[in-house]
C-alpha cells in the first residue's frame, strides 16, 4: 500500500536522469518492460497516511507506453 496519495496535478516537472543514467534500469525493465526510462521529479499536493495534506517533492520513473511508476516522496515542502 502506498504511504501517500497524490491530489491534483504534478507541477514543476523536471527530468533527473535518462537511459543508462538510471541505476535501477534493469529492475524497471524486468518488472514493467523495456522502454525509454526516465527519472523525473516534481511538486504535488499529497495526502499522507495520517491524513495530513501538504506539498511534497516527489520522484518517479516513467517510460512512453508504460506510464509513471514507483512514486516516492523525497521531501515535504511546508
Amino acid at each position: 500500500m502506498a504511504s501517500f496519495k497524490i491530489l491534483g496535478e504534478i507541477r514543476n516537472i523536471e527530468m533527473i536522469a535518462a537511459g543508462r543514467g538510471i541505476h535501477i534500469r534493469r529492475y524497471l525493465e524486468r518488472i514493467y518492460g523495456e522502454g525509454r526510462w526516465r527519472k523525473m521529479k516534481g511538486v504535488a499536493l499529497v495526502r499522507l497516511l495520517d491524513g495530513t495534506i501538504c506539498d511534497a517533492e516527489i520522484h518517479w520513473f516513467e517510460a512512453h507506453g508504460i506510464g509513471r511508476k514507483d512514486f516516492k516522496i523525497k521531501r515535504i515542502i511546508r
